[in-house]
């Protein structure tokens, strides 16, 4: 795909030596993400953060990620704060918001919503997860760490064997992740989930028809024996239509250090998009695991800056110019002691 002037609304959008170019443009971002250097290549540009819905992680990294570029931020927080509640179109509000900046990130919780919006803005458009659809720069952060975790043992994402578990219907990220690895070889993937709340058919199928081994199953302990990755999800109880639907399945699959050591490999990798639901009743990932080394769901969360940085970088143009505007740190940094 042609980088320039592009929306980023789907992973479909995207082939190997794309997720390839994207990677080598984010590893080359990571001295400015850890603030070893700074670069104003995007000075005097305006990033629209247009959020309909609740973010954290997404919306600020997406932000900080365009300020440690050098560009400015301007944000919309809740649908309810916008003119969408007297009646505005998202077209019309496309047309509107893509005169005061450069680019545009945008959630909404209407799948296809974000499309419609792309469909009418005069400029690129990222998609920050549009319902139960898709969330893909989730999705190429959630490789790009898989990649690296991989790389620290020798290995590749070709062959990588992954388990995913939780809510994997409504959750977005997952969708993504399917589609992208359809991109690579010889894939196992392991689908835990309740059966109300299994991956939709439509992934399965092309993850069988890109020739990778697919086990769907509702056990969880017997099938993260022999993974590299275990992906937990959390209950996506914002999609169900009586919220009080989710608390049937909150607390299924949870793991610990003890289930750790039990059942998985020395050194599998845990990841979770975030946020983990920390509540009693859930309790995804304990914090007993947050001194297991292998637990890279902060360093998963890292790596979003770095990417989302990369997707700016080349959207806009400057990724060959990003050392051109360097610039020395001039306050303390603490990341240079680690």
């Amino acid at each position: 795909m042609d980088f320039t002037g592009a929306h980023i609304l789907s992973i479909e959008q995207f082939q190997r030596q794309d997720i390839e170019t994207l990677f080598r443009t984010a590893d080359a971002m990571e001295p400015y993400a850890q603030r070893k250097k700074m670069t104003r290549v995007l000075e005097g540009a305006i990033l629209g953060n247009m959020f309909f819905e609740a973010s954290t992680r997404t919306r600020i990294s997406f932000g900080s990620a365009f300020n440690l570029l050098g560009g400015e931020v301007r944000e919309s927080v809740g649908a309810e704060s916008s003119s969408l509640v007297k009646g505005e179109s998202l077209r019309d509000t496309a047309r509107v918001l893509s005169g005061y900046s450069d680019i545009i990130c945008m959630r909404h919780p209407q799948a296809g919503s974000v499309a419609e919006f792309a469909s009418a803005s005069r400029v690129p458009v990222i998609n920050g997860g549009d319902g139960s659809n898709e969330h893909p720069s989730q999705a190429l952060l959630d490789l790009y760490t898989i990649q690296r975790e991989l790389m620290t043992r020798g290995r590749s994402i070709d062959g990588v064997r992954i388990a995913m578990i939780g809510d994997l219907k409504y959750g977005r990220t997952v969708h993504s992740l399917s589609k992208l690895l359809c991109l690579f070889r010889n894939v196992k993937v392991v689908l835990v989930s309740p059966s109300e709340l299994a991956m939709p058919e439509t992934y399965v199928a092309s993850l069988r028809d890109a020739g990778h081994q697919v086990v769907v199953t509702d056990q969880l302990e017997a099938n993260i024996s022999s993974v590299d990755i275990v992906y937990s999800t959390r209950i996506q109880e914002e999609r169900f239509q009586d919220r009080q639907q989710a608390d049937l399945y909150r607390g299924r699959f949870r793991l610990n250090q003890a289930i750790y050591t039990r059942h998985c490999e020395p050194n599998t990798v845990i990841m979770h998009p975030l946020p983990r639901d920390s509540r009693a009743e859930a309790n995804e990932l304990d914090a007993d695991l947050d001194s297991n080394p292998n637990l890279a769901i902060f360093r998963q969360a890292d790596n979003g800056l770095i990417v989302r940085m990369a997707l700016f970088a080349l959207i806009l143009d400057v990724a060959h110019l990003v050392d051109k505007y360097a610039q020395d740190v001039r306050w303390f940094n603490h990341r240079s002691r680690s």
